[in-house]
């Protein structure tokens, strides 16, 4: 799906107006015409306006152009899942349980794997399985390296 199609999509799932919306992230209604129309696209300030009227990604905003992954553990990231700061900023390098208010609920790798180990081992993938997957992953995250 193309920036044109979500912004149309969002703003009227959430009910508002081209108006409305132009008066939320400080354009003109015309401004916001010509996004839905993939005349332009939002510029990166105003991209992250919209990432808060909305409670989306900017990645999401953008048709999620990447996979976003989470820089901590590899996890795939979504809107649900991804991390905000402090002020409500979506991080699109985090997930929720690895980011929260601003802190990494982590202080070493081998905390992060035992935590994955207790949590996500059962029959079908089996505790050194997690631990050797989690053990090749961390390292080539940038939180880690």
């Amino acid at each position: 799906m193309e920036t044109k199609d979500i912004i149309l999509e969002l703003r009227t799932k959430n009910g508002l107006s081209q108006e409305d919306l132009a008066q939320k992230v400080m354009v003109t209604r015309q401004a916001v015409s010509r996004w839905e129309n993939g005349d332009t696209v939002p510029n990166t300030d105003t991209l992250k306006l919209l990432s808060k009227v909305f409670d989306v990604s900017i990645n999401t905003l953008l048709g999620q152009p990447r996979q976003l992954i989470c820089q901590c553990c590899g996890m795939p990231l979504d809107d649900l899942s991804t991390s905000k700061e402090p002020n409500g900023d979506f991080n699109e390098d985090y997930c929720k349980w690895c980011y929260t208010d601003g802190k990494f609920n982590y202080t070493s790798k081998e905390q992060l794997i035992d935590f994955c180990v207790e949590h996500f081992a059962n029959e079908e993938w089996p505790a050194e399985q997690v631990r050797a997957h989690m053990e090749a992953v961390l390292p080539t995250l940038n939180h880690w390296k």
